[in-house]
C-alpha cells in the first residue's frame, strides 16, 4: 500500500513513469472488467484507454483514503461502461462478439492461475452471465474479472458491503443453476 500511495504522490507531480507504472500495474484488471461488462474487443480497448486518460487527467484531484488506487480506477471504468451503454442503447445495441470471450482465454493462457480459473467454456459462461441482471453482471465482473475485493466492488458500485454480498451470492447461485442444471436436481 505505501509503495503505490509513493507511486500516486509521485503521478500527481506529473512524473511520467509513476503514471507509467500504475498504468502497467493496472491495465489488464481494468481492460478484463470493461471487456467482460462490453463484449466487444475494440470497445473495451477504447474505454480503457480513456480510463486511463481520465484519470492521468484527474489525478490531481484524488485523495489517498487508505483504499487502493485501484478502487478510484474502477470507479473511472464503471462511468465509462455505463456512458458506453446509455449511448449505445441509442444506437440500438450490437450482438455480443464472440471474438472478445476468445481474447480473455487466449490473454489468460500466459497466465496459469487463471487459466485453472476457466473450468467453464467461456463462452458458455458469457451467455450464463447474459441472464444475470446488471447489477448481477456488475458484480461478477468487478470480483472476478477485475480482481477486486467486497469492499473495493461496493465503493465503486456506491453501495454497501452487504449489499455487494447479496448481490455476489445471488449473481453466483443463478450462474449455478444456468451451468450446472445436473448440481441443482439432486440438491434441490
Amino acid at each position: 500500500m505505501q509503495r503505490e500511495e509513493d507511486l500516486v504522490r509521485r503521478a500527481q507531480r506529473r512524473e511520467p513513469e509513476a503514471f507509467s507504472q500504475l498504468y502497467e500495474e493496472h491495465f489488464d484488471r481494468i481492460y478484463r472488467y470493461v471487456l467482460l461488462r462490453v463484449r466487444n474487443q475494440a470497445d473495451a480497448e477504447d474505454i480503457t484507454q480513456q480510463v486511463f486518460l481520465k484519470a492521468l487527467e484527474s489525478i490531481g484531484s484524488y485523495r489517498w483514503r487508505g483504499m487502493p488506487f485501484a478502487s478510484w480506477l474502477f470507479r473511472i471504468a464503471h462511468n465509462a461502461v455505463v456512458d458506453y451503454w446509455k449511448k449505445k442503447s441509442r444506437e440500438k445495441v450490437a450482438a455480443v462478439a464472440p471474438e472478445a470471450i476468445d481474447q480473455m482465454v487466449e490473454e489468460s493462457s500466459n497466465d496459469p492461475a487463471a487459466l485453472a480459473e476457466l473450468t467453464f467454456d467461456v463462452k458458455q459462461l458469457a451467455g450464463a452471465c447474459e441472464q444475470l441482471t446488471d447489477g448481477q453482471r456488475e458484480i461478477i465482473s468487478l470480483r472476478f474479472a477485475g480482481g477486486l475485493s467486497v469492499a473495493e466492488s461496493a465503493k465503486v458500485m456506491g453501495k454497501s458491503e452487504g449489499a455487494v454480498k447479496v448481490l455476489q451470492h445471488a449473481a453466483l447461485v443463478k450462474l449455478r443453476r444456468i451451468l450446472c442444471p445436473a448440481d441443482e436436481e439432486s440438491h434441490g
